[in-house]
């Protein structure tokens, strides 16, 4: 019956459950890295029906950017052969992979897609990425990392999609919904993964695998959010994360991952550790030996274990002893089943050795990269209209990431190839740009810049400086780019300064010497082009932050969402502004957008009721543009203090010169609420500020008013 594809995936579930031995049920429980070393030994151990996935990486770090870890497509096809022709049951394998940020065709870091602001876009990023995945034989990715982060100094940062719960959850929703698409046994798709479950961005000091100190109910409405909008677009698993909640490692936490995953998110996949987590609950100090670390990480709802395998020494001992039931390994082999029955691997085990050349990099492939990387670029500064840069300019490039291609695909690109990557230069050369000098280090001495008309200066940092295992204290530019940068001013030619960064850096120092500032994150292959495309005004910025960009690094945390405390107009430095460099939100174009004819639908509304707001959005320059409209709400007065500002909101506007759009957001209980102690989405009777705004700094180009939420 189990092998019966007309049946319904839970019959098929029982079925198959009521016919595996113990050990059967504890092997699917295992996830073992696919060392090369080791193919032969998992071989066996598939066909003794002893392990139930293979993680294709065997580092931990293995994203880290160091050494290729390529995918062997005919040795994990081997080892699948020997777990569906050789084991008892025959059950296949879920091989899982860390697709990030594009598979082959690499696309800008997750924090450079959420400058995008682009749901749309994002979603086919993610859908070209499991399709170029699936292609090789991988079934489920190790993402979207949903994690808010608020501190820059954490080098996972680069992997999520900001500090905001709205955009964020936003953006999680697109990328689940790009890896599974509307039918999960579709050959182009993959099961997502959302981690990491939970506060893993708040690791104090920016400081990865760190303890985590958060209120109830932040983690609810702050870092539980991008989880819920992923939850309820169908993700089918998570992952546990490295850090600990009120004084439980997440991995052994039954308060995190049982009760609130599960009774109160409503979560209905299966849980996985992150890399060799349940054994560092030994380390925690929460388990003295593996035996009690598998005992605890199970029981508090962990299914799948990755690497370390504690789960297969010890829970049939623990099953045994009546110190684990029987009832919970089904329904944790229910889980992990359910997928593989949704995933059609029942019926689809094997990859195409060969299908992935006619896949890997399609044009249109490319082109979502190119367009994507192009609305991630964010225009900081723009002095004297000196973008975008006319055909008839001189320039000359010179910086360390001038010609960099492996530095520009960023963190986490474990299948993307360097040299397939276009760099800043060849991006200017393809766009027919008429450069006349070229110098990619750092300390270029004192070139001759006297025959061109402008200077374009590549900076920030390479692939290694940011992602898993790589926090830093400092924000600054790597040693010697400000350098560089200052002997370039006094040449007295404009600068135009593009930074690639895998996390928002302090430019303070940056912005006197520059005309123009474009930040360009890690952009991904077709970041070269990109840049050029809105340096040249072939694509005009549209790129805003999903980050606070602070003055100095003291300011961290820093984010828009600040609560205003008892003493609003105290509390902050002596020595610098309390306000950021730049805002949440921000962003230049090279047109203007006029903000006004604010409204709201009704003055007043009950709880269970909604409200829209909207208003007109004129683009007042002389070119097309599109512009980010953002939403903003304010609980004025409520049991539980609130944010000064929460994005409720955000919509994307294309609009020709002269032209204006009404834009209407439609907000209702789950914008206004809030997630009290108990788990209750509440709205309070009062009033509530609403504004449509270009960013959250709310300057005076913003349209807002007010309503009354009536009892």
């Amino acid at each position: 019956m189990y092998s019966d594809p007309s049946r319904t995936v839970d019959v098929r579930v029982r079925d198959l459950i009521s016919r595996m031995t113990l050990e059967e049920k504890v092997g699917q429980l295992n996830q073992m890295p696919a060392i090369e070393a080791d193919f032969d030994k998992l071989a066996e151990l598939a066909a003794g029906g002893k392990i139930g996935s293979l993680v294709l990486a065997w580092t931990p770090w293995a994203g880290a950017g160091g050494e290729r870890q390529n995918l062997n497509v005919a040795e994990n096809n081997r080892i699948q052969r020997a777990a569906v022709e050789r084991s008892r049951l025959g059950i296949p394998l879920i091989l899982g992979r860390d697709v990030v940020h594009g598979f082959r065709t690499i696309f800008p870091i997750p924090l450079g897609q959420a400058a995008s602001w682009d749901p749309q876009l994002v979603e086919e990023a993610s859908t070209i990425a499991a399709r170029e995945a699936a292609s090789a034989g991988v079934h489920w990715t190790f993402a979207p990392m949903v994690d808010i982060a608020r501190d820059p100094r954490w080098g996972r940062v680069a992997e999520g999609f900001g500090e905001d719960p709205c955009l964020c959850g936003v953006l999680a929703a697109a990328s689940v919904r790009g890896f599974q698409g509307d039918d999960l046994s579709r050959p182009d798709r993959i099961g997502a993964c959302l981690k990491h479950m939970i506060g893993y961005g708040a690791v104090e000091g920016g400081r990865d695998y760190n303890v985590a100190e958060i209120s109830q109910q932040t983690l609810r409405n702050v870092y539980a959010a991008p989880f819920r909008k992923g939850i309820d677009v169908g993700a089918v698993s998570v992952m546990a994360a490295f850090n600990e909640i009120d004084g439980e490692p997440c991995s052994g936490s039954r308060a995190i991952l049982t009760d609130f995953l599960r009774g109160e998110l409503g979560f209905s996949g299966f849980v996985v550790s992150d890399w060799a987590s349940v054994d560092e609950l030994r380390q925690h100090g929460v388990a003295d030996d593996r035996r009690a670390a598998a005992r605890i990480a199970f029981d508090a709802g962990l299914d799948m274990e990755m690497s370390s395998g504690c789960h297969a020494e010890h829970l049939e001992a623990l099953v045994e002893s009546g110190q684990i039931s029987i009832e919970q390994i089904d329904q944790s082999v229910a889980n992990i089943l359910r997928v593989k029955f949704r995933l059609g691997l029942f019926e689809r085990p094997y990859a195409d050795p060969e299908l992935s050349s006619r896949v890997f990099l399609q044009e249109d492939h490319r082109g979502c990269a190119r367009k994507l990387a192009a609305k991630s670029l964010v225009l900081l500064k723009n002095d004297n209209n000196v973008l975008p840069i006319s055909s008839r300019t001189k320039i000359g490039i010179t910086g360390p990431l001038a010609t960099a291609q492996r530095e520009l695909m960023g963190t986490w690109t474990v299948d993307g190839f360097g040299d397939e990557t276009v760099s800043i230069v060849d991006g200017f050369r393809n766009a027919g740009v008429n450069i006349v000098h070229i110098d990619d280090t750092v300390d270029s001495g004192d070139p001759l810049w006297s025959n061109v008309d402008l200077i374009v200066v590549a900076l920030g940092e390479d692939h290694l400086r940011s992602g898993e295992n790589a926090s830093i204290a400092a924000l600054d530019l790597p040693s010697g780019q400000l350098d560089l940068l200052e002997k370039l001013a006094v040449v007295g030619k404009p600068v135009v300064v593009v930074i690639c960064a895998g996390r928002p850096l302090v430019l303070t120092d940056v912005i006197p010497h520059a005309d123009a500032i474009l930040y360009a994150w890690h952009p991904g292959i077709e970041g070269g082009n990109a840049i050029a495309d809105v340096l040249c005004g072939a694509v005009n910025p549209s790129g805003k932050l999903p980050v606070t960009m602070p003055r100095h690094v003291g300011q961290i945390p820093i984010h828009y969402a600040r609560k205003n405390t008892g003493r609003p107009d105290d509390g902050g430095y002596t020595d610098i502004p309390a306000t950021p460099l730049f805002a949440f939100g921000y962003g230049l174009s090279y047109t203007t957008f006029v903000y006004s004819d604010f409204a709201v639908s009704r003055p007043s509304i009950t709880a269970l009721e909604g409200i829209e707001a909207s208003a007109l959005i004129t683009n007042t320059g002389d070119v097309p543009g599109d512009e980010v409209v953002q939403c903003y709400i304010r609980d004025v007065v409520s049991r539980m203090t609130r944010p000064v500002r929460e994005l409720a909101g955000l919509e994307r506007v294309r609009l020709e010169p002269g032209e204006s759009k009404r834009v209407i957001f439609a907000l209702s209980a789950s914008e206004l609420g809030y997630w009290d102690r108990d788990g209750k989405l509440t709205v309070e009777p009062g009033r509530f500020g609403v504004w449509i705004a270009p960013d959250s700094q709310f300057d005076g180009r913003e349209a807002g008013g007010e309503f009354e939420v009536v009892a």
